[in-house]
């Protein structure tokens, strides 16, 4: 391939990218002008509140760290082909067994020990959690939307049960697990409220993405989300390598619950669930699997969900507004794809 040629197909895919963006910005803004808002202040103060600040640049930050984790996990599921769509219950349950065993391990072992064994705990428990899906869909063929979302349905009222009757603490009147000490928890950076979690989010998505595109476990996990005829027809073990993928997948997601709760709220309360499984995947789709492209959308929509809290409260709109520009990125990110896909069918250059 030529240089003109490779300059030209990154020109395309950038701009797969960038319409769907403006478009739902410029859409957005004009639901805005509709509800009798302004728009530009409304997009103004989120760019102040979670960029242009430091405050609310490092709250931005901070928001990135399991984002990008569980992002990193829904890399390798969909790449295999796989639709995990479990995450919510992974990342309680993961989050909820990093809770209850900090402040256990941090009365016998070093605070370092401590902060790995708990996130190894974390990523653990999510791949168990994946165990029943994985099975069905490796053997059986049973469709894995439906069991991984019924598995988050109960993940999420399985953590709430544990903290209300074996993981409480006692010495509190709200219901939730014992809080590890702040100065116990991950390290900040420089000073900063940004903790460790993200260099180490970062650096493992960027492992995925070089694991998922130069290695051979990587390759043959794409093989198999392209084509699983393709796959047995060349030999592959497929039902181990749906297995793998799925208790990856889970165990990456499992491993943003420990982060978070150790790197920021150091306890989980009872029906605390931020719900981000469903939130990361239109950020993967826009970046179209390519994991230092979801490092920007992330952060992009790490500012929308930050700024968007203050600018909500400003213009007068709700604080869920971000969402229905999620909603017109999605949308737009289809539309796009759509028409890319009808031009290369026709042959139009």
């Amino acid at each position: 391939m030529t240089d003109g040629s490779t300059f030209a197909g990154f020109q395309a895919t950038l701009l797969r990218v960038l319409v769907p963006v403006a478009l739902a910005l410029i859409v957005g803004g004009l639901i805005l002008l509709v509800l009798g808002k302004d728009p530009v202040g409304y997009y103004g103060y989120v760019l102040e509140r979670s960029l242009l600040r430091w405050g609310g640049a490092q709250e931005t930050l901070t928001r990135m760290a399991p984002l990008l984790l569980i992002a990193a996990g829904l890399i390798v599921a969909f790449r295999a082909g796989i639709w995990n769509l479990g995450g919510d219950g992974q990342f309680l349950l993961a989050a909820v067994a990093s809770a209850a065993l900090a402040p256990v391990f941090i009365g016998i072992l070093p605070r370092g020990l401590t902060l790995v064994a708990c996130m190894l705990v974390g990523s653990l428990v999510g791949a168990l959690w994946s165990v029943i899906p994985a099975v069905l869909k490796a053997r059986y063929g049973v469709n894995e939307i439906i069991t991984t979302l019924m598995m988050s349905f109960l993940g999420t009222s399985l953590a709430n049960v544990l903290i209300k009757l074996v993981l409480r603490d006692p010495d509190t009147t709200v219901p939730q697990t014992r809080s590890l000490p702040v100065d116990d928890r991950l390290p900040r950076l420089f000073g900063t409220t940004i903790h460790g979690g993200l260099v180490l989010a970062v650096l493992t998505v960027i492992v995925v993405h070089l694991m998922m595109t130069r290695t051979a476990f990587g390759l043959k996990l794409q093989v198999l989300g392209a084509n699983r005829a393709a796959a047995v027809h060349a030999g592959f073990r497929v039902e181990r390598l749906i297995l793998a993928a799925f208790a990856l997948s889970a165990a990456l997601i499992g491993l943003a619950g420990a982060v978070e709760v150790l790197g920021v709220w150091g306890t989980v309360r009872a029906d605390w669930n931020p719900a981000l499984g469903l939130l990361v995947v239109p950020l993967v789709f826009l970046a179209r699997f390519n994991g230092f492209a979801v490092i920007g959308f992330t952060l992009f929509f790490s500012a929308l969900m930050v700024g968007g809290e203050s600018a909500a409260r400003r213009v007068g709109v709700p604080q869920h507004y971000v969402l229905v520009l999620v909603a017109l990125l999605l949308l737009f990110l289809g539309i796009v794809e759509y028409l890319d896909q009808s031009r290369r069918k026709s042959g139009t250059p």
